[in-house]
């Protein structure tokens, strides 16, 4: 099966999932698109998604989900998102869309985190995939040299602005073997919005593609 069949195969199977009469939250990226198409089909048994990026939303809109504010809607059964890295802990590297602060903020209401991916993105060790870190514009530059301090080669994605007004620094050459403890460490740092490490809310369940069909991990 090609990648783009695999996105749509969990993206299909995250159905399963979905609370019925409830609202669910929505993250970003291509995979999450699958997802978001699949939520269509049962927009009528649902009261509406909470979602995290402009992206998503004009997507939930166009099938004509409703979108709701994130401060209305106080806790949410299930999260659905997807990952670009995650170990067999459930902790993910979040971020290559650039929407990582948004996708914590809605994972932070909901009860249960599923993520959705194929099978390229599970790694023993995370660290692979550059490290998104979300930056207010000011304090890039000495973000950037306490990522250095730590054995990182941080870079600015040049071009990109978040939903937010930010920007992202991507930081090669980590390997991320206490994830909470980093998290944690870079969140504390002055101009740093978030780090796309999901340690503190990390998946309970995985819903891995693979060419013999959709592995559940859980967590």
């Amino acid at each position: 099966m090609t990648q783009d069949e695999l996105k749509k195969l969990v993206g299909e199977a995250a159905l399963a999932y979905v609370v019925p009469g409830t609202v669910v939250g929505v993250g970003t990226g291509s995979t999450v698109n699958c997802f978001i198409d699949a939520l269509a089909t049962m927009k009528d048994r649902i009261a509406g998604a909470v979602s995290s990026s402009e992206k998503s939303t004009e997507r939930l809109r166009a099938h004509g989900i409703t979108v709701l504010d994130s401060n209305t809607v106080p806790s949410i059964p299930v999260y659905i998102d997807g990952a670009d890295e995650i170990d067999h802990r459930g902790h993910m590297v979040k971020g290559g869309g650039a929407a990582l602060t948004r996708e914590k903020i809605v994972a932070d209401t909901a009860e249960r985190f599923v993520c959705i991916a194929d099978e390229s993105k599970l790694v023993d060790v995370l660290g692979a995939f550059p490290l998104p870190v979300e930056v207010i514009p000011m304090a890039a530059a000495q973000v950037a040299r306490r990522l250095e301090a730590l054995g990182g080669q941080p870079t600015l994605r040049a071009g990109v602005v978040t939903d937010n007004g930010c920007h992202i620094l991507d930081v090669r050459g980590l390997r991320i073997t206490d994830p909470a403890a980093m998290e944690r460490d870079i969140n504390q740092w002055p101009g740093v919005v978030t780090v796309g490490i999901f340690a503190r809310n990390r998946a309970s369940v995985c819903l891995l593609g693979t060419a013999q069909g959709v592995k559940t991990l859980t967590f």
